[in-house]
């Protein structure tokens, strides 16, 4: 019988958790993107309001992925996708360093909620001006003992490298 796990994907607004769960999930993904009627319409077309769910098999495990909305109005939602999370992973614009104190927000509310693995994921290192693993770790307050890894939410190769990290963390502290 395989594993199964329920990962929360969470970050600030536009930080790709929408792509990086469409990217790799093997089911069509369960979306609640919606126009967006506020001044970020200039950022996005869309944006996510209750969540995302995608699902994928990695090397035998299941992995069952909730995104959340990255805007605080839908901040309600967040505790209720926490529910027995296994483990979650924040992404992390790291070409908009001024969103990452609030990476560090939501680190210490997702650990509030439960005490999980989880690590950072410096998504869209891939451009031009996005800040190095380190500055993403200063600025997100991730302290020495939390992986900070890259990551393109677009590229399957780079999702699967993330959902392989969390697994690994997950096992490393489950009761066995």
């Amino acid at each position: 019988m395989s594993r199964v796990y329920k990962v929360i994907v969470t970050g600030p607004f536009n930080s790709g958790k929408t792509a990086f769960i469409s990217t790799i999930s093997d089911i069509a993904v369960v979306t609640t993107e919606r126009k967006i009627t506020t001044e970020d319409r200039g950022i996005k077309a869309e944006t996510t309001v209750a969540m995302d769910y995608g699902r994928v098999e990695l090397d035998g495990k299941v992995l069952h992925l909730h995104g959340t909305p990255g805007q605080a109005r839908f901040d309600f939602m967040w505790e209720i996708l926490a529910t027995e999370m296994n483990g979650f992973i924040v992404l992390a614009d790291s070409t908009d360093p001024p969103s990452f104190p609030e990476v560090a927000e939501l680190i210490e509310l997702f650990s509030s909620f439960q005490a999980v693995p989880y690590l950072v994921a410096a998504n869209k290192t891939d451009l031009d001006g996005a800040a190095s693993l380190s500055e993403v770790r200063r600025g997100t307050k991730a302290g020495a003992d939390i992986t900070v890894m890259p990551c393109v939410a677009t590229q399957k190769s780079s999702v699967r490298q993330v959902l392989l990290q969390i697994i690994e963390l997950i096992e490393k502290t489950a009761p066995s």
